[in-house]
């Protein structure tokens, strides 16, 4: 096996260019791999090991008020392990350097540190002491936003009155692991909302409830049955204004975290499937190619005794050793881009510790994957070197059939030069083999057009929904609903332009065995804040009865136009009515439910109703405006389009642009090694015949025009159909990014084609180039000694 070891090592330095290349493309594959699933295991680790040592609730519920008596009954419905009642109250909050008022969400703790359900990880500073009512703490993301620290005060609107607020210590929790206020609100603005933890006496004392509760959490006992839990537990709570309990799949920080989980999964297999693919395809050309080249030799070694077995598993060897270099450098580059995706996600995902875990089983998978690919890729090749018989192989293959190609038959070959000519023939007469290198370049298109697609898409959507859907500046939110009349003193409020009101109402719909918890969110039809369109842009008429979905969320139900849902209203005295669908709309971010303002107010059957106003406001006023309304104690909430923009960009806009970046860059790899490997191989195939028309007169150049001209014309043409097919992997990709969170549309511009096109003719001129240098050295001697 010694001879065969020289053998390999020599071939391996002869074919270190294509070598090179293909593990290069294996590289990209295995890091794209690791990345995604180092990350996803971190993060999946992380949330499973948080929510079980820091007690995270399995049932929540909101209510008016309850006395704390309640407590026994709730804990003795059957399946339900622990209870704790708190109150929640949202404040708006003077934070020192903050212009704009901000909204903070008070929760109540234990004035004595005890293990509770949702429990809090102090990051900095101290838990709060009993009979110091102002003390407070605040969560981690809020001080870091606001640059609040340990000894800082705050000042909040407690039941109507000015209160200050020290903050004693910092902290996270399992329920806000991702901060937002709510399920209408899919984006933190950690600098205008944080969460407040403040001890149970003193808030109980500000806001008279005392003795009382307005939220309750349920662990659960193994095996019990959540949806019986929610239905009692709704039952007891109905008569004191419960809103509707639910389960931990629907708590917003849960659900979207595990959305981010699902996405990083998608991501890890099909990504890493399209690249070690074409690693596979690849590795069977160049195989297949030296096999044919190396027939004699293989005659050679079976007559001096070498076994099938032998010559084939030097010819695996060949392949694995291409795949361990690639499968090196991908698993290190995997790990290290793995590591800076992990601490992206930190930086909104508050764990206490995010660490970045790469288990053993990763790596090995990783491994098997990428030997796998390679395996299927060399077995067909491998098998012809096993079973070629030494007699047939002692032999030069067949010559090729030669007869006119069809330019010749239809009398056109004039039109062409000598060189011109030897390349269409080529091409002709090797259709299969010139297919299959133009499907390894078009792939490699289709790569980098997918890449740059996701750019489009983040740029689109953002345009859609904060330009043409989103276009007020300023969205404030009541603390409960207020009357008609409320919606002219916000219109005179300093600063503001024009308002529009709504009605926000909390609701859980239901269709047939399907349900979802949402709001109903009343709008005026002929307002211009707030627009509903479909996809191809068009406005779409809100009608003065009826709901109107979005498309996402009409999916969910399994609802089209013309089907009545069950609105099961979560406020007040809870009615439940049936309410037809009437259209869809196409909106790219959260799922909505849209209602005319008046037709939502006649289902609740009150009169002209508001929860909050939409406002324009005039930038040169804003201060006045905000300093107003921090002064406003039915104030419950206050966001700015801005805002909302912004932490977009940071967190799903940043998050895509990073692996949009990677897969660019891998793409461009890939395209030009798949590009170089193509005019390699050609060159390989063709050396005796370039060099043989050398000696009967080319020159360099006409020869260098033969091999290239034909490369050309194969990258031409692949670059059309590696766009149908980018366009094709771009709609898998919308497809597969098509959550609750945000839908990526099926957007590809005209400058991504264009930049496409530039990087594959950069990269053909580059591999040109290096294939020109090499042709020029071709071994005329060696021609002239080859046997006819």
């Amino acid at each position: 096996m010694y001879a065969l070891d020289l053998k390999l090592l020599r071939e391996l330095w002869h074919l270190r260019g294509q070598i090179i290349a293909i593990a290069l493309v294996v590289a990209c594959g295995i890091a794209s791999f690791v990345l995604a699933m180092s990350a996803y295991n971190s993060l999946q680790l992380t949330q499973a090991t948080y929510y079980d040592r820091y007690h995270f609730a399995q049932i929540f519920a909101s209510l008016k008020r309850a006395p704390e008596t309640l407590k026994t009954q709730i804990t003795d419905i059957s399946g339900v392990a622990q209870t704790q009642t708190r109150i929640v109250v949202d404040v708006t909050l003077d934070v020192p350097g903050l212009e704009e008022p901000a909204t903070g969400r008070l929760i109540s703790i234990p004035e004595r540190r005890v293990s509770m359900l949702n429990d809090l990880f102090i990051r900095q500073g101290r838990y709060i002491e009993r009979g110091r009512g102002n003390e407070v703490l605040v969560s981690e993301a809020f001080a870091e936003a606001n640059q609040l620290n340990l000894g800082d005060t705050i000042g909040a609107i407690i039941n109507g009155r000015w209160q200050k607020l020290r903050i004693v210590g910092i902290a996270l929790s399992p329920e806000y692991v991702y901060e937002v206020r709510g399920a209408g609100e899919l984006y933190p603005d950690n600098k205008r909302f944080g969460i407040i933890w403040m001890g149970r006496e003193a808030l109980g004392n500000a806001f008279d409830l005392d003795g009382a509760f307005n939220n309750v959490t349920l662990s659960l006992s193994p095996g019990a049955r959540e949806i019986e839990v929610i239905n009692r537990l709704d039952r007891l709570l109905e008569r004191y204004g419960g809103l509707g309990a639910y389960g931990r799949k629907d708590q917003v920080s849960n659900r979207i975290i595990s959305d981010e989980i699902r996405s990083l999964e998608v991501t890890a297999t099909v990504v890493p499937s399209i690249f070690l693919a074409i690693a596979a395809f690849l590795l069977h050309v160049v195989l297949s190619r030296l096999v044919g080249t190396q027939r004699e030799e293989i005659a050679v070694l079976k007559a001096f005794g070498y076994s099938n077995l032998a010559i084939g598993i030097h010819y695996l060897k060949f392949v694995f050793a291409i795949v361990s270099v690639g499968a090196i450098v991908g698993i290190l580059v995997g790990l290290w881009l793995g590591n800076g995706l992990t601490r992206l996600y930190a930086e909104f995902f508050r764990f206490p510790i995010l660490r970045y875990e790469v288990g053993s089983n990763l790596l090995i998978t990783a491994i098997l994957v990428s030997f796998t690919a390679a395996a299927i890729g060399a077995i067909v090749a491998v098998r012809r070197a096993i079973f070629l018989p030494p007699a047939e192989a002692m032999r030069p293959e067949s010559p090729a059939r030669f007869k006119p190609t069809i330019i010749e038959r239809l009398g056109l070959q004039r039109l062409f030069s000598p060189a011109s000519r030897i390349i269409l023939r080529n091409l002709e007469r090797k259709p299969i083999q010139a297919f299959l290198s133009m499907l390894g370049i078009a792939v490699a298109v289709a790569i980098l057009v997918t890449g740059l697609y996701f750019q489009d898409a983040i740029t689109y959507l953002m345009a859609v929904q904060f330009h043409t859907v989103q276009r007020e500046d300023i969205t404030v939110v009541f603390n409960q609903p207020c009357p008609a009349r409320t919606r002219y003193e916000v219109a005179h409020l300093p600063g503001v332009i024009r308002s529009e009101p709504f009605r926000l109402v909390p609701v859980r719909l239901r269709f047939e065995h399907r349900t979802y918890r949402t709001a109903l969110t009343g709008i005026d039809p002929r307002g211009e804040f707030r627009s509903l369109i479909d996809k191809n842009l068009y406005s779409v008429y809100l009608p003065a009865d009826g709901v109107v979905l979005t498309a996402k969320l009409a999916e969910i139900l399994g609802v089209t136009p013309g089907d009545t849902l069950t609105v099961e209203v979560l406020e007040e005295s809870r009615p439940v009515r049936q309410v037809p669908v009437v259209g869809l709309v196409d909106e790219l971010i959260g799922v909505q439910a849209y209602m005319d303002i008046d037709a939502l107010n006649r289902l609740m059957r009150e009169g002209q109703t508001i929860s909050g106003a939409y406002l324009a406001v005039d930038p040169y006023l804003a201060s006045q405006l905000y300093s107003r309304l921090k002064r406003i104690p039915a104030i419950a909430s206050f966001s700015t389009r801005e805002a909302i923009i912004r932490s977009f960009e940071e967190i799903s806009g940043r998050n895509l642009r990073v692996f949009t970046s990677v897969l660019v860059i891998f793409a461009c790899i890939i395209t030009f090694s798949v590009i170089y490997n193509a005019a390699r191989i050609a060159l390989s195939e063709r050396g005796r015949e370039l060099a043989s028309l050398r000696i009967i007169g080319f020159t360099r150049a006409e020869v260098a025009f033969i091999l290239l001209g034909e490369q050309a014309i194969l990258t031409l043409f692949a670059i059309p159909i590696g766009f149908g097919l980018g366009y094709g992997l771009a709609a898998l990709m919308s497809f597969a990014y098509d959550s609750e969170l945000y839908r990526l549309p099926l957007i590809i511009t005209k400058s991504t084609y264009a930049f496409t096109f530039i990087i594959v003719i950069v990269a053909a001129f580059v591999s040109g180039l290096i294939i020109r240098r090499q042709s020029d050295r071709l071994d005329l001697i060696a021609v002239l000694k080859t046997k006819e």
